[in-house]
């Protein structure tokens, strides 16, 4: 039986779901990333250890997603050294996938407002269902986090893991689907914009700000603390764009 592609296994797709393992899911999670350009040719993929820490995964998952990724010919595996992407054509997410292909219909003003409304319902909600096993979650993701201010590539990946870890605590699943398909905009300029001096180091902040809010379960300081990320975020990508 042939193995479903891409766009019809991942869920934050928006498409077919069927059932997977879970390297699959980690092979198209990281895919995903690579097509959408939030992981760039040339970007190296950080060691199998590390990824497994930010995906919350065993280190025997990650390795079965970094080879699915070489048999499909995106990465390239090399004895003692990183695996590096090498190819991110042949795999068109936006002619696949409905959203974001409507999503490059619009401006960025208008994304980041409707990301803005979207996001501030989401996180609230979040607040006040999360568990306490969700925060140390987040808790080591910072962690890994703060070692990562000179490896952008590495950071974006726990930079989304973040997020989505954040969405998936809102008891509300099509509003966390589409702020989840929202943060999916423009990766690829996100991707650039985090290559800027001290760019990794104030999401990193931000974050924190956000971490805190959310231990504290205080809704109204999350939804102030994503809301000053959101800006941070759509300021610096919009330079990127403007240039």
């Amino acid at each position: 039986m042939a193995v479903p592609d891409i766009h019809e296994r991942v869920p934050a797709l928006g498409t077919k779901i069927v059932k997977q393992t879970v390297k699959e899911q980690v092979s198209d999670k990281l895919a995903y990333m690579i097509c959408s350009g939030l992981l760039r040719v040339g970007d190296e993929l950080p060691s199998e250890r590390e990824l497994a820490v930010t995906l919350g995964v065993s280190r025997e998952t990650a390795r079965g997603a970094i080879q699915t990724l070489a048999a499909r010919g995106m990465v390239e595996v090399s004895q003692g050294a990183r695996t590096r992407v090498i190819r991110a054509d042949g795999f068109a997410l936006h002619e696949a996938v409905a959203t974001l292909r409507e999503l490059k219909n619009y401006t960025p003003k208008t994304v980041f407002d409707a990301r803005q409304v979207v996001e501030s319902a989401v996180v609230r909600d979040a607040t006040q269902h999360m568990s306490a096993e969700t925060l140390d979650r987040l808790e080591n993701l910072l962690s890994v986090q703060s070692t990562l201010f000179d490896d952008a590539p590495a950071f974006q990946i726990s930079d989304r893991e973040f997020h989505e870890t954040i969405y998936q605590s809102c008891e509300n699943p099509l509003l966390a689907r589409f702020v989840s398909d929202l943060y999916a905009y423009a990766l690829d300029v996100r991707r650039m914009a985090m290559t800027q001096s001290g760019a990794v180091k104030r999401s990193y902040e931000d974050h924190l700000k956000v971490f805190a809010a959310l231990k504290a379960h205080d809704p109204e300081a999350v939804v102030a603390a994503m809301a000053s990320h959101l800006i941070s975020v759509y300021n610096t990508s919009l330079a990127v764009m403007n240039k």
